[in-house]
């Protein structure tokens, strides 16, 4: 600190990993936050408690140190009947100090809400990943799921007390089976790459039945999603690239000649990650039966063509479907996801265990075992321990049910029309480089070519915090460069669009022209840009004291 004519005044304090103007590092009412270390302290906690009594029990005794968060606890000692020294913890007592900061209540609850105040969600703005839909969840959907019929349930419950958990699940399996009109569907899967593996799996099956389980490739075009391959090559297929057009499809005759006796099947995104749909999709499905193999379809993008367009039309023989991107459930942090998959005629017979089953009697039964007379002899396995995700079912059937039929087409249409009015919008400010090949499906693709030497796309993301918005998807798909893929759902209104329209347009035109300002964006966050690169490998995940050093003498 420093003082002046006008009395103290701080030295800048860092607030963003720059300089800041205020004393406080606070800006306006967004305000600074230490790390919960910094502010609680490891010697004392936001609570008082009473000496412990002695404790005496079996395998230990003795009395417990005070409950200061800095001391330890009780060593093992033998037990009053003299039965050796083993104890209640299996000798995981803690030796050391926690070392965990103690706050009051106050402090701890204005600590985490000043932290999420810095995270951005669907509820405070307009969210535009691509290939992501991230789309608003309605509160309707969160309410029932909240049901106790619902939400209080064990999976170990007898089904005479579920029928109507599992009349959830049959109504929803049901409305999934008829939006994608395929045969069955295997609920349980957990999200997208988990429905990927049950797909995969259920092809080898067939084609283990068939004695045809020396077809060991599996076909994925380019323009796939990233897990695709990673699903394949982890159930032990080996993956071949297919190439796609100037035009950013499939390469359907290279696809073909690639087919024979040793393809499994082709995994294949539709609407593809360049937001284009796939014209020859039935072609090469028919393709691809003929040479004895499987069509497997990444439903991540079904939200672009419910309502629209059913799967099995197509051809497909298995696709999953992310309830948490078409059917608005929460989406993000790590879960809970749902990916059901549904399966042809000809793999519904290989998926796995468990599924409902509606008996003559109106009556539900959980199919969890395989037994002699049963008609689902060659289900692969179980992919999970129990049911799947009932939270996630009852937010998808409630969002089904409230739209109906009619909604959820509109639901497509939208959500392209959006699409298509992004693309439109910005097409003469930055290089779109299928913008050629027609009308785009759920997501529109920008690249950074045209930016003045030294920009790229990272400069357009970290611009576009300043402006209020969370990025898009960057660098991906890989057959662009510098990739910007932008999926603005059916659920943005015309206003919230063109204000992101206007941002975004605003920081490439400053991009264009080399606003060298750009190269440290952002500003106005609570933290300036980062060494992304050295965050992600190297992260620091353990917190430690500073230690000061000494002044020199």
């Amino acid at each position: 600190m420093s003082i002046n004519a006008s009395g103290w005044r701080p030295e800048a304090p860092v607030a963003g990993g720059k300089a800041s103007p205020t004393v406080t590092g606070n800006k306006g009412l967004m305000l600074e936050e230490k790390l919960i270390f910094e502010i609680g302290d490891v010697e004392t906690t936001g609570v008082d408690f009473a000496e412990a009594p002695p404790l005496q029990g079996r395998g230990w005794g003795g009395a417990v140190p005070g409950a200061g968060l800095g001391e330890t606890s009780p060593t093992p000692s033998p037990s009053p009947e003299g039965e050796g020294s083993a104890d209640l913890l299996a000798g995981l007592f803690r030796t050391t100090p926690i070392g965990l900061p103690g706050l009051s209540e106050p402090e701890t609850v204005r600590h985490y809400t000043r932290l999420s105040r810095q995270n951005y969600g669907i509820d405070l703005g307009f969210f535009p990943l691509g290939s992501c839909t991230m789309k608003h969840n309605p509160r309707l959907n969160e309410k029932m799921a909240r049901l106790p019929g619902f939400a209080d349930i064990h999976p170990l419950q007898p089904v005479d007390s579920v029928q109507g958990a599992l009349g959830v699940i049959h109504e929803l399996a049901t409305w999934l089976i008829t939006l994608t009109g395929m045969h069955g569907v295997a609920m349980s899967p957990k999200a997208g790459a988990h429905g990927e593996l049950c797909g995969i799996l259920a092809i080898r099956a067939a084609l283990e039945a068939k004695g045809e389980g020396h077809r060991k490739i599996i076909l994925v075009p380019e323009s796939a999603h990233g897990t695709n391959p990673a699903t394949a090559a982890f159930a032990g297929y080996q993956v071949e690239d297919i190439p796609a057009t100037a035009e950013g499809r499939v390469d359907t005759q290279a696809l073909i000649a690639r087919l024979g006796p040793d393809v499994a099947g082709v995994m294949i995104t539709n609407p593809n990650t360049c937001g284009l749909f796939e014209r020859d999709m039935r072609t090469i499905s028919d393709a691809v039966h003929a040479a004895g193999g499987y069509v497997y379809c990444d439903g991540a993008n079904f939200n672009a063509i419910v309502g629209r367009v059913r799967p099995g039309d197509l051809g497909i023989d298995a696709m999953h479907i992310n309830l948490h991107k078409t059917f608005s459930t929460p989406h993000g942090g790590g879960g809970p996801g749902s990916g059901p998959v549904v399966l042809s005629e000809a793999l519904s017979p290989f998926g796995p265990l468990p599924f409902v089953a509606k008996q003559a009697d109106g009556h539900f039964a959980l199919i969890e075992e395989e037994t002699a007379g049963d008609d689902h002899p060659h289900a692969f396995g179980r992919m999970v321990a129990f049911h799947g995700q009932m939270g996630m079912f009852t937010r998808a059937l409630t969002y089904i049910l409230s739209h109906g039929a009619d909604g959820l087409r509109q639901v497509a249409e939208d959500a392209v029309l959006n699409a298509n009015y992004i693309l439109r919008s910005l097409d003469t400010t930055l290089d779109a480089p299928f913008g050629a090949s027609g009308p785009c499906m759920h997501e529109a693709l920008f690249s950074d070519n045209g930016l003045a030497t030294g920009f790229s796309t990272i400069d357009i993301a970290k611009g576009l915090i300043d402006e209020g918005f969370h990025p898009m998807t960057m660098y991906f798909p890989l057959v662009v460069h510098g990739a910007m893929l932008i999926e603005p759902t059916e659920t943005e209104s015309k206003a919230a669009i063109d204000q992101f329209v206007a941002a975004l347009r605003s920081v490439a035109e400053r991009a264009k022209a080399g606003d060298v300002s750009l190269k440290s964006a952002p500003h106005f966050a609570p933290r300036s840009r980062l060494d992304e690169t050295l965050a992600a490998r190297k992260p620091v995940l353990v917190w430690k004291e500073p230690v000061l050093a000494q002044a020199a003498e």
